[in-house]
């Protein structure tokens, strides 16, 4: 059943998904899904914390258990992110929680509270950990983390068939590439003598 209402918040949005369709996709009557969920509110979160909250998980045992390299811990939590959220249906709740937060705002707390705060939370203590080991420079964690976050939700939203405005079509491994990059070699050859250091990537 979470498996079809996925499919049906993902096409069709939240509010336009109705718990009959779920049902029907799902091979049981209404009232069997009733049994299970109160209401669509309640699907919609039994959705995501089926779906999103076990890669967070996985990703937080990476980061906990690598022993190498703060930069190669930084690439295979951005790749591990695309190939398990960002490449998948499961982009599409992204998108969903960007186009109806504002008629939803009971769906955005627990949104907010179970995947986009712990989410932020991550990636603090991934780029936390480079720091304290001498891998990164000293920057302000929390303003970077915000830097590192939005070019990855930009690449997924670029994915999404909703997108009319970016006709180019973008290898997700080459952007993927070419941000990492940025991230852990900046632009500048050398320190520039004219710029403050803000502390971003």
């Amino acid at each position: 059943m979470l498996a079809a209402a996925l499919d049906v918040f993902v096409e069709r949005g939240f509010a336009a998904t109705r718990l009959g369709d779920v049902a029907a996709l799902a091979g049981v009557s209404k009232g069997t899904l009733y049994l299970y969920f109160e209401n669509k509110e309640e699907l919609f979160k039994a959705v995501v914390r089926e779906n999103l909250l076990p890669v967070l998980d996985e990703a937080e045992d990476i980061i906990d258990g690598h022993n190498g390299h703060s930069a190669d811990l930084f690439r295979e939590i951005i790749f591990g992110w695309w190939e398990r959220i960002g490449a998948t249906k499961l982009a599409g709740i992204t998108k969903l929680m960007m186009a109806e937060s504002g008629n939803f705002p009971d769906l955005v707390t627990f949104y907010r509270e179970e995947v986009s705060m712990r989410g932020d939370a991550m990636i603090v203590r991934m780029l936390q950990r480079g720091v304290d080991r001498g891998d990164f420079r000293a920057i302000n964690v929390r303003q970077v983390a915000n830097v590192v976050i939005a070019p990855v939700i930009m690449l997924m939203m670029w994915q999404q068939p909703f997108n009319t405005c970016h006709v180019e079509t973008i290898s997700a491994e080459d952007y993927l590439n070419s941000f990492i990059d940025l991230c852990l070699n900046g632009l500048l050859s050398q320190p520039s003598p004219t710029q403050p250091d803000h502390g971003i990537c």
